[in-house]
């Protein structure tokens, strides 16, 4: 974890620091809570986010008993060394009402591409009996390449008809095993994009 406690101002809010909560992959704020150096040290340690109560004056792990449980991923402060945020993984809903966030918000993937990107590029070295990228990236890249001109050719096929849904998921399919390539050749959907960015000018 990127953080060091002995830089924390913990002074300028009597002890307490503001703790915004992120879901490490949706990138969604899920909450806002605050720290004290004891319930800073008890997350870091258990890497469950646990915050002050400030209503009931103790330390409170989240989830303690709904389940829902906000698993640490990393910890960082802002310039002045007086607010944290807090990335993690949550379990099952954040919000005591039962939503998402507290916000009432849906947590959901905003640029679900990049996590896509983010899946494939984890399959790489992966068993190849437990995960279809994980075979196509042993079976190189020569058998990748192929793949990606044979979802190309079915997309065009469906293109000519009227049909959405089937030309939707051949579109779909053709994305999905781009990446793959991608991945495969050792970049990322970014580095396309900068070119274009670059033609764009």
């Amino acid at each position: 974890m990127m953080i060091d406690i002995q830089q924390l101002d913990f002074a300028k809010g009597d002890g307490l620091i503001p703790a915004i909560v992120q879901d490490a992959d949706t990138g969604k704020v899920l909450m806002l809570g605050y720290m004290n150096r004891e319930a800073l040290e008890k997350t870091l340690k258990d890497e469950k986010v646990t915050f002050f109560s400030r209503s009931k004056q103790r330390l409170w792990q989240k989830g303690e008993r709904s389940g829902n449980y906000l698993r640490l991923v990393d910890i960082r402060s802002d310039c002045d060394h007086d607010t944290l945020l807090v990335m993690a993984h949550p379990r099952g809903p954040v919000c005591h009402t039962g939503t998402d966030t507290c916000w009432a918000e849906a947590n959901r993937h905003v640029n679900f591409l990049a996590h896509l990107e983010r899946t494939i590029h984890s399959r790489k070295g992966a068993d190849p009996h437990v995960s279809y990228t994980a075979q196509l990236f042993a079976r190189g890249i020569n058998k990748v390449a192929q793949k990606v001109g044979e979802e190309a050719v079915e997309m065009i096929i469906e293109a000519k008809d009227d049909n959405e849904k089937l030309f939707l998921n051949e579109a779909a399919d053709l994305m999905y095993h781009y990446l793959v390539l991608l991945a495969a050749k050792g970049y990322q959907l970014e580095d396309v994009v900068r070119v274009l960015e670059e033609r764009h000018k």
